[in-house]
């Protein structure tokens, strides 16, 4: 299979991609910050204006939208656009790193600026992984809110008699200092999708997440695992976001069970994880401030 997917590559082309831009603009509204602190387990109340939002909240702003006909079968908007037609079927959220300058609060008009910086073609243990590096800097008129680096991966689908899971599982993290605990299932994967308006299929549909990509169970939003990690570190330093936080996805995060979310101090700062009802970790970050 990676051969022949390998042979639908042409690099040079989707590196022309590295530098386009994008820029878009969204309000932060108070019924957005309520239903994000509802999804990330924190105090609803009353969102006003001059509010702050969840550190996180630019994630459900200037969101992609293309009418159903420009849909791809993943449910994901049909590749090409801002972001390169990579010819591979799979796109996860990998990782990467926040830079926080200062809150969203309600009523805030951002403007965000994205930039294509990167885009690399790597041979892994499932077959081919393609990389696309997107810097995006967030602004309000007081300024810049956040520098974003978001890293996207596509991955080849797996043989169907394949599992999807990773080959070698994550072993259990030594425990941990603080740790909170929810459950994922169902409904908080959909009002999650519902926030950041997102499509894909293997957060909601059953029957595509087994039957086409081959996973046990529907995917825990790698966002959402790291808004719940930045909101703890916040937590846990007084209320105030780290100035910088480093994250990368390890293994999916499937419904139907518990899952942690840990941080234990260290000389810069914090680790955080995620972890599964066994304690293998599924995301790892750092934070600093």
């Amino acid at each position: 299979m990676t051969e022949k997917i390998a042979e639908k590559f042409d690099l040079d082309h989707l590196r022309q991609w590295i530098g386009r831009t994008e820029e878009k603009t969204d309000i932060v509204t108070a019924h957005l910050v309520a239903g994000l602190r509802s999804a990330l387990f924190l105090d609803v109340g009353k969102p006003k204006d001059g509010d702050a939002a969840p550190f996180t909240a630019h994630w459900c702003l200037t969101l992609p939208v293309v009418p159903m006909s420009e849909v791809g079968a993943d449910g994901h908007p049909k590749r090409g656009g801002f972001l390169p037609p990579v010819p591979l079927p799979r796109r996860m959220w990998a990782g990467g790193e926040i830079n926080f300058a200062e809150p969203l609060r309600v009523g805030d008009v951002v403007t965000r600026t994205s930039t294509i910086k990167d885009l690399t073609l790597k041979s892994g243990s499932t077959g081919l992984l393609c990389f696309v590096s997107v810097d995006h800097v967030y602004k309000t008129p007081r300024g810049v809110a956040l520098r974003e680096r978001h890293d996207i991966v596509y991955r080849e689908m797996p043989a169907s008699e394949q599992n999807a899971g990773p080959a070698k599982p994550q072993a259990a993290s030594a425990p941990a200092k603080h740790s909170e605990r929810h459950l994922a299932d169902p409904v908080l994967l959909f009002r999650y999708s519902a926030l950041t308006f997102n499509g894909h299929r293997i957060h909601y549909d059953r029957d595509y997440v087994t039957r086409v990509e081959g996973y046990p169970g529907l995917i825990v939003h790698g966002p959402l695992q790291a808004a719940l990690l930045i909101e703890l570190a916040a937590k846990l330093h007084g209320g105030k976001a780290p100035a910088t936080f480093v994250y990368r996805g390890l293994q999916p995060l499937f419904d139907g069970s518990e899952f942690s979310v840990n941080a234990s101090d260290n000389s810069a700062g914090m680790e955080l994880w995620t972890a599964n009802a066994k304690g293998e970790p599924t995301m790892k970050g750092t934070a600093s401030w």
